[in-house]
């Protein structure tokens, strides 16, 4: 696939969904307008709307390609996709199940391990608590199950402190996600069509990659060239397309994992609508391969308008 911009063959009316009601919503938005622009750069028609569950009426207007670049809850969870497919309308990314099993980080890591995919070891909890495994050890990470950004993400040194945070995330969130903590650097691989985007790895320049390290501050570092050997890179690239295809995702997501120092490569979770921000990693991959912002966008248009859904 060409990665110029060329003329449109035809004027698309395109409109863009974005906000909603997710904790993600300012990054949507923001990541909205940034893909409206690209498409009016391209020549097509567009339109921005806000979108929730209780107003729908973005989707009456008559439009030929819907891109929905809603983050979290509704957005991503195959909420709008269910709504997008009832009504026959022709969108981006991936579809309803797909997305589904996605925002889901228990079920997605279900998928991966039944797949034999390689992924960091975890436990479920919920407001019985339950317990953690022998197998899992100190330090722990603590993720609410279907948000994304971030956010409500706890590290855990000792177990003690594991069952401080618990009342309190799953009094906000319901059940939660506690996986080990791998030690190693942390990758990112942005999947377009079928085909691997270049490995990113994530350097925060004060402690993890949080909320703050993703969209506010502006001394995390990116690199490009992670100075990985080239089978290992490769080997991760593979990984990523696989994860992707396991699931059942289509035209984009991004891919996290950890290179950890013993056992390799781990799966963490996917993004089935990543950022289109200018702190965006899919977008950073793309350019690295000399993609424009606005030809992403037009690759993806064009996903979509082929018609790559499932039978």
């Amino acid at each position: 696939m060409s990665n110029r911009l060329r003329p449109p063959s035809r004027q698309w009316q395109i409109t863009v969904l974005c906000g909603g009601p997710s904790a993600e919503r300012e990054i949507s938005l923001s990541s909205g307008r940034a893909v409206a622009a690209a498409i009016r750069e391209l020549g097509h028609w567009v339109i921005e709307a806000d979108i929730t569950p209780d107003d729908l009426s973005a989707l009456d207007t008559p439009a030929d390609i819907i891109f929905p670049v809603l983050h979290g809850r509704f957005g991503e969870d195959g909420q709008l996709q269910e709504i997008l497919e009832q009504r026959g309308l022709t969108f981006v990314g991936s579809g309803s199940e797909a997305s589904r099993i996605c925002i889901d980080k228990d079920a997605t890591k279900r998928k991966w391990k039944e797949a034999g995919l390689p992924t960091a070891p975890w436990v479920v909890l919920d407001s019985n608590h339950g317990s953690v495994p022998d197998e899992l050890k100190p330090p722990f990470v603590v993720k609410p199950l279907e948000e994304g950004s971030s956010i409500g993400i706890h590290i855990c040194d000792t177990v003690e402190a594991l069952h401080r945070v618990l009342p309190q995330v799953i009094l906000d969130f319901g059940p939660i996600l506690v996986e080990q903590w791998l030690e190693g650097p942390e990758l990112t691989v942005g999947v377009l069509g079928h085909d691997p985007l270049p490995v990113i790895q994530v350097h925060p320049a004060v402690g993890w990659y949080d909320y703050a390290a993703k969209y506010e501050r502006d001394d995390t570092d990116y690199f490009l060239d992670p100075g990985l050997d080239r089978a290992t890179y490769q080997a991760i690239q593979h990984l990523a397309v696989k994860a992707f295809d396991v699931l059942g995702c289509l035209h984009l997501a991004r891919i996290d994992l950890i290179l950890d120092r013993h056992f390799g490569p781990q799966l963490l979770e996917i993004n089935t609508i990543p950022g289109f921000t200018d702190h965006s990693l899919l977008p950073k991959a793309a350019a690295h391969l000399g993609i424009s912002f606005p030809r992403l966008v037009e690759m993806l248009l064009e996903m979509a308008w082929d018609g790559q859904r499932p039978g």
